[in-house]
């Protein structure tokens, strides 16, 4: 690697490695964001200027719009469920993020757009990286003709202002679909599950607890939920102690849903002691194992590298009776596959077909790690072409597996090679896709072909998460391109999207070494006047 006259690059070397590591790492799960540092107060007035009262309570309205007034009307296209909403969705959403939010209500209505509820439901949907956009965009929306309040649309609007923790607005909008009776324990489990991903365990259990005072009434299944929720956060210590506190209070009785959600969620955490606790608790309250409850100890087992003890618990559901599910064996070939066992993998996928089950994406995807794990690419894609015989696939999680790993043993041209015959096969590249490419660009000296792979995503109407804006500041750091890295920067500021301490820190030493004392002030500024000023709704 070459090295730059310019000393950002050797500040910024650990943050390259970082790069490196998210584009290897990009198939694991981005669905959760940072929080989000609130515009400064003229622009969150601009943002919520069509909200009409401190709480959006107010009677549901019809059309506010005479068209049948002076100037032409702009060309309108029509928009009908199915794949024309899509097509359009991607439309709106190529308009709003190319625009700043002052002019995104501008932009929109020279687009003409005819609304719909699916069209709304899913442009929102399409947001949910981009949480302030969402909210210009359906401030913009209310006041169209043809829109009307579905609480699809709430929804997705409250997991996009979720994700940048703006739950002060998520509540204003609570108390609107209250108003309209739209409310819904779907509504309360959205919020529960956002607090759970921000860390904010207390106000997640007190949202869940507030659904009585609505008029929803909790039940085991929920509690299960609630459980399987906060463990899938990375806080199954809380998840346990309200099963302990559920059993303690007598409430209600624990079933095999529930003992099962905390053995996954032990398992996660690679705790077996605790999920051979649960386990044990189980049996004595004379609850026999199902498939899902055995399959839950060998992915137990398999995360914490213990592939022969899963091999023995997939032995003893088999002396027990219990015949093992297709997703069984995909666990077993993904814990096998990890620990480089190849041939151990494969005898599984042929006791797999042997048992008659029907070819399934998910167990031949995991024959494709298995194969890439050991660098075996070709058999990885002899795979997919039998999947493709077979009439299943491959499917963009296919891909991604395959990228993940050619990345990984540094064959940047192979994969770039694979992302660009993606559509080939039907399958679209994804948001976690091009993460990938944007890292594997950024951290190898290739920010011209990082900003081509953005363009592309942004033409798609596919908005960038933090990982890809802090891998391409970085990379732009490092090839000493201070404006254009700012310009990210503030773009991220722009979407609600807060960035790592790290990456403020990285972009404030390079642009200070480079002499650019001023731009470092701005940022800095721009940066402590979001964080100081509240956002209102």
């Amino acid at each position: 690697m070459r090295r730059l006259a310019h000393p950002a690059a050797r500040l910024l070397g650990s943050a390259r490695r970082r790069a490196g590591a998210l584009a290897a790492d990009a198939p694991k799960v981005f669905d959760e964001m940072p929080p989000a540092f609130p515009l400064p107060l003229v622009r969150a007035r601009q943002v919520l200027g069509g909200t009409r009262g401190a709480t959006f309570c107010t009677a549901v309205r019809g059309s506010e719009h005479d068209l049948g007034g002076g100037g032409a009307e702009p060309p309108r296209f029509t928009v009908v469920p199915g794949a024309a909403v899509s097509e359009a969705a991607a439309r709106v959403c190529r308009v709003v993020s190319s625009q700043p939010e002052p002019r995104v209500a501008s932009a929109l209505d020279a687009l003409g757009v005819a609304l719909s509820p699916e069209l709304v439901a899913e442009v929102l949907k399409n947001l949910s990286n981009a949480g302030m956009l969402a909210l210009a965009f359906y401030r913009w929306a209310e006041r169209q003709e043809g829109f009307s309040y579905t609480a699809e649309g709430f929804h997705n609007l409250i997991e996009a202002l979720g994700k940048i923790k703006q739950f002060r607005l998520v509540w204003s909008l609570v108390e609107s679909m209250r108003c309209r009776g739209l409310l819904s324990k779907d509504t309360f489990k959205l919020i529960v599950r956002r607090y759970a991903r921000a860390r904010k365990v207390k106000e997640a259990v007190e949202t869940f607890e507030k659904m009585g005072s609505f008029g929803l009434k909790t039940e085991l299944s929920d509690y299960n939920w609630l459980i399987d929720t906060l463990s899938k956060s990375k806080q199954v210590k809380k998840a346990h102690a309200i099963y302990k506190e559920m059993k303690r209070k007598g409430r209600f009785v624990p079933d095999l849903k529930t003992y099962t959600v905390l053995m996954e969620g032990w398992g996660h955490e690679k705790d077996l002691l605790m999920v051979k606790t649960v386990y044990q608790e189980m049996l004595d309250a004379g609850i026999r194992p199902d498939v899902v409850a055995y399959g839950m100890l060998i992915s137990a087992f398999c995360k914490s590298g213990k592939c022969d003890e899963a091999i023995k618990v997939f032995r003893e559901m088999e002396v027990s009776g219990c015949m093992p599910s297709p997703h069984v064996y995909c666990m077993l070939i993904n814990g096998l596959g990890s620990e480089e066992r190849l041939d151990e993998a494969l005898k599984y996928f042929e006791l797999f077909k042997a048992s008659g089950f029907p070819m399934e994406v998910p167990t031949c995807n995991a024959v494709v790690g298995a194969y890439c794990r050991v660098a075996k690419f070709q058999h990885a894609f002899k795979m997919v072409d039998e999947m493709r015989d077979c009439k299943i696939g491959p499917n963009a999680r296919t891909y991604d597996i395959i990228l993940h790993h050619l990345i990984k043993f540094q064959k940047f041209e192979e994969a770039y090679d694979v992302f660009q015959r993606m559509g080939m096969d039907g399958c679209e590249p994804q948001l976690n896709t091009y993460t990938m490419m944007v890292g594997m660009f950024s951290s190898n000296e290739r920010v011209d072909m990082a900003l081509k792979v953005w363009k592309q995503m942004k033409d798609k109407g596919i908005l960038p998460c933090m990982h890809m804006f802090s891998a391409l500041i970085n990379g732009l750091c490092f090839e000493n391109r201070l404006e254009e890295a700012c310009v990210y920067f503030q773009e991220m500021l722009d979407k609600g999207i807060r960035p790592p301490g790290q990456l403020f820190s990285n972009l404030k030493e390079a642009l200070l070494e480079g002499g650019r004392i001023s731009l470092a002030q701005e940022m800095a500024s721009k940066l402590d006047m979001l964080r100081k000023t509240p956002l209102h709704g």
